[in-house]
C-alpha cells in the first residue's frame, strides 16, 4: 500500500466515523435530567411527609426572589475571580447598593432610579476593591473584608442623614429603614396561572408540582427579575465566547503569559472587579425592590452566600445559577412554613448522601461512602423520630445547606490558576 493509498484510507475512515455529539449537548442533556430527577425527588417528598408547600406556586414563586439577590452576589463574584481577584466585598458592595438605590428611588420615585442607584453603590465598592487590590496591591482577603466593615457603617450614617429629614419622617423613614420607595411590579399572566393553580390543586406526582413551579414563574417575574437571569447568558457569551472574555480569563489563569500577549492585565483585572461590584450593588437593589424599603441589615449574609454559590457552580454561570436556585429554594421554605418544610427537606438531605455515598462506593473511596451512607441514614432517622425541627434550625437552615453543599461539592472544584494570587509587572 502506498502513502497515499493510506492517507485516502485514514481520510476515508474519518469522513465515514459516526460524528460525536458535541460536549455542550451532552452537559446541556445532563442538566436537563437531573432537574427532571430533582423534581421528581421533590414530588416524591412531597408526597410521603404531606408538606405540600413545599412545591407549592407560592414558594416556587418566592424562590426566584429570594435566589436572584445571590445569583447576582455570585456573578460578581465569578466575574472578579475569572480575572484572578478574589472578591469578599461583595456583601459591603450590596449594601452600598441597598442604601443607594433606596434614596435614588425616594428621590425620583421612580423605579428604573432604584436600579441605578444600585448600579452607583456597586460601582463605589469595586472601584474602592479595584483601587486597592490592581492598583496599590492590598491583600485582596483584608480589602475586602474592610469594604464589608465599613459599607454598613457608611449606609447607616448617610440613612440618619437622608432618612431623617422631615420629609423622609412622614412616609415611614428613619434612621435604620427608608420610606417605602417605588418598585417593579409583578408581571402576571392570570389565565396561564388559574389553569395551572387547578392541575397544583390535584396533587399528582410530577405534573401537579411541575404545574405550580409554571404558576410561581407566571405570577413572580418582574422586569428587575428577568433582567437579572439574562445577566447568566449574557456572563457565560461575553466570558467564554468573545476575545475580551478570553483575555478577561487568562489573567485568572496565568497574568504573565496574558502580558507576554499584549494584554493588559491592570485594565482587565479592574475592569472585572468594578463589573462585580455593579452586579452586586444590583443585588441589593433587588433585595430593595422585593421588600420596597431599604433596611439596615437587609442583605443577611447573602453576599457571602453568593460567593457559596458561585464556588458550587464551579466558576461557571449556569453552574452558580443551579447553586443560587438551591440556597434561594431554602431560603424561600424557612420564610414560609420554616419547621415543617425544612423538616420535609430531611429526606431529600439523606436520599442525597446515601446515594453520594454508593457513587462513591463505586469509586472504591470507601472511607468517604461508608461516611455518607451513616450521616444519610442519621438524617432519615431523625425524620422519621421527629415532627417538626426547632425553629432555630429552620432560619439558619440556608447556611447550613451553603456549608453541606460545599463540603459534598469541593472535591471536584477547578478554580482559575492564579485566583486571588498577587500580580505586580515584572521590573515594577
Amino acid at each position: 500500500m502506498t502513502v497515499r493509498d493510506a492517507s485516502a484510507t485514514v481520510s476515508s475512515d474519518v469522513m465515514t466515523a459516526p460524528s460525536r455529539p458535541p460536549v455542550r449537548q451532552h452537559a446541556a442533556l445532563r442538566m436537563l435530567l437531573i432537574a427532571v430527577l430533582g423534581m421528581a425527588l421533590l414530588s416524591l417528598t412531597r408526597i410521603i411527609s404531606g408538606a405540600d408547600d413545599i412545591t407549592s406556586a407560592g414558594a416556587l414563586g418566592a424562590t426566584i426572589n429570594a435566589a436572584m439577590p445571590i445569583m447576582l452576589a455570585g456573578l460578581g463574584g465569578l466575574w472578579a475571580e475569572r480575572s484572578g481577584v478574589v472578591n469578599i466585598g461583595l456583601e459591603g458592595q450590596m449594601i452600598l447598593g441597598t442604601w443607594f438605590g433606596a434614596e435614588f428611588a425616594f428621590a425620583t420615585h421612580s423605579a428604573w432610579m432604584l436600579v441605578v442607584g444600585g448600579i452607583v453603590g456597586g460601582f463605589i465598592g469595586g472601584v474602592l476593591h479595584a483601587i486597592a487590590t490592581v492598583g496599590f496591591g492590598v491583600d485582596q482577603i483584608v480589602s475586602g473584608v474592610a469594604i464589608n466593615i465599613l459599607a454598613p457603617g457608611v449606609a447607616k450614617y448617610l440613612a440618619g442623614i437622608y432618612f431623617n429629614k422631615p420629609s423622609a419622617l412622614s412616609a415611614g423613614g428613619g434612621p435604620t429603614q427608608s420610606p417605602q420607595v417605588k418598585t417593579f411590579g409583578a408581571l402576571k399572566w392570570t389565565s396561564a396561572a388559574d389553569q395551572l393553580d387547578k392541575i397544583e390543586q390535584h396533587h399528582w406526582f410530577f405534573v401537579s408540582d411541575l404545574a405550580g413551579l409554571l404558576e410561581g414563574i407566571c405570577t413572580s417575574l418582574n422586569v428587575l427579575t428577568i433582567i437579572a437571569l439574562l445577566t447568566i447568558p449574557v456572563t457565560w457569551f461575553v466570558l467564554w465566547r468573545t476575545s475580551f472574555g478570553l483575555r478577561l480569563r487568562s489573567c485568572g489563569e496565568n497574568p504573565d503569559a496574558a502580558e507576554s500577549l499584549g494584554v493588559k492585565v491592570y485594565t482587565m483585572k479592574t475592569i472585572a472587579v468594578v463589573i462585580s461590584g455593579i452586579l452586586a450593588g444590583v443585588a441589593g437593589a433587588f433585595l430593595v425592590n422585593f421588600t420596597g424599603i431599604y433596611r439596615e441589615g437587609q442583605t443577611g449574609g447573602r453576599g457571602y452566600i453568593g460567593l457559596a454559590a458561585m464556588i458550587f457552580g464551579n466558576w461557571r454561570p449556569v453552574g452558580l445559577a443551579a447553586g443560587s436556585s438551591l440556597f434561594g429554594y431554602t431560603d424561600a421554605l424557612q420564610q414560609r412554613q420554616g419547621s415543617i418544610s425544612v423538616h420535609a427537606l430531611l429526606i431529600i438531605v439523606g436520599v442525597i448522601l446515601i446515594l453520594g455515598g454508593l457513587y462513591q462506593a463505586y469509586r472504591r473511596a470507601f472511607v468517604s461512602a461508608a461516611v455518607a451512607v451513616v450521616f444519610g441514614a442519621i438524617v432519615l432517622v431523625l425524620y422519621a423520630v421527629t415532627d417538626t425541627i426547632p425553629s432555630q434550625f429552620a432560619t439558619y437552615s440556608p447556611q447550613i445547606i451553603t456549608l453541606l453543599v460545599l463540603a459534598v461539592a469541593s472535591q471536584r472544584l477547578r478554580p482559575p490558576a492564579a485566583d486571588g494570587l498577587p500580580w505586580r509587572r515584572r521590573g515594577s
